[in-house]
């Protein structure tokens, strides 16, 4: 299979959930400040023009980070990222919907909309007047999350998940594009600095 991948969070939660299951990716590198995912040849694959994508050896092709990961969860060996009961299953995705709905979207429009909208102004509808909207958004469910992380190693509790792993790669993309964690969220930033220093963390 290949994965086809460039910059940005979305391809980075990807590659660290691969590297936290001992998958090792084909990868395939997509151009995207050239506007190669926006090219007939790779819309072929993905008609959305998004990355990453997952492309299976009959020809399939899984879009979507969340999609992408479940497949390689139930189809690497070794032990699941995502549960291994209904009730751990639900948990997870839990989870991952809170993180990627609440902080992920609203963190990474708030972007797309104000520091990268001369990128994204020609390749989907941009909102610009709704950028500092968004930001504050995600920063608000970060401070209802930082308390729900008290006393826990992860947010799912004791052991990593993909809710994590999207908070993490989302976060540090944030730190660069001018949204930085709020320094009084004490509990995020501890775990933020823990996930940091996963061998992962750097896929």
């Amino acid at each position: 299979m290949k994965f086809h991948n460039s910059l940005g969070p979305n391809p980075h939660v990807v590659r660290m959930f691969a590297a936290e299951r001992g998958v090792d990716l084909n990868k395939v590198e997509v151009d995207i400040m050239a506007g190669e995912n926006r090219q007939d040849a790779y819309l072929a694959k993905n008609p959305a023009g998004q990355l990453p994508c997952l492309e299976l050896d009959d020809g399939t092709v899984i879009s979507e980070i969340t999609a992408i990961c479940e497949y390689l969860d139930e189809t690497a060996d070794g032990e699941s990222l995502m549960g291994s009961t209904p009730e751990e299953k639900a948990l997870s995705r839990m989870w991952a919907r809170r993180i990627d709905l609440g902080i992920c979207e609203p963190l990474a429009n708030g972007f797309r909309f104000s520091e990268g909208l001369e990128m994204f102004k020609t390749r989907m509808l941009v909102r610009p007047e709704a950028a500092e909207g968004l930001k504050a958004m995600a920063q608000d469910k970060l401070s209802w999350l930082d308390g729900q992380l008290a006393g826990r190693d992860f947010i799912g509790g004791d052991r990593i998940g993909l809710a994590d792993i999207l908070l993490f790669c989302f976060l540090a993309f944030g730190a660069n594009v001018g949204q930085p964690l709020n320094p009084e969220n004490g509990n995020i930033g501890a775990w933020f600095e823990r996930m940091q220093a996963r061998p992962s963390a750097s896929a």
